[in-house]
């Protein structure tokens, strides 16, 4: 039987810290502990949000924005957004119905 997966998508900065590392990796290695089916951290060329502040790739300057994708299980993926709450700057999070032609390894929501 095929469990409905979701798309969990979270926006942020590529500048943006918690603590003494870089949000996404926070982000990235919090859902690894979390044991979700993965994780994948994408850096926009250009992106812009609420504010309308571009950011975009520049010599002197690191601040793109930062994309994290995860597919697992609604229940699971609203779970860890939960624990998210203590992070600063984290943007838009959204979640969307997605349809997996393939996976290999442990399926999502599989015992770990």
């Amino acid at each position: 039987m095929t469990q409905a997966l979701k798309l969990l998508r979270i926006y942020t900065d590529e500048a943006a810290y918690y603590g003494d590392h870089k949000l996404y990796a926070a982000i990235a290695t919090r859902a690894r502990d979390a044991h979700l089916a993965g994780a994948t951290v994408l850096r926009a060329m250009v992106g812009f949000g609420r504010s309308s502040h571009v950011h975009r790739r520049h010599i002197l300057e690191n601040e793109q924005s930062v994309v994290i994708e995860i597919v697992d299980t609604e229940d699971r993926l609203r779970a860890f957004v939960e624990t998210l709450a203590p992070l600063p700057e984290i943007g838009l999070i959204t979640l969307a119905a997605v349809e997996v032609l393939r996976m290999q390894g442990q399926g999502a929501g599989d015992e770990r």
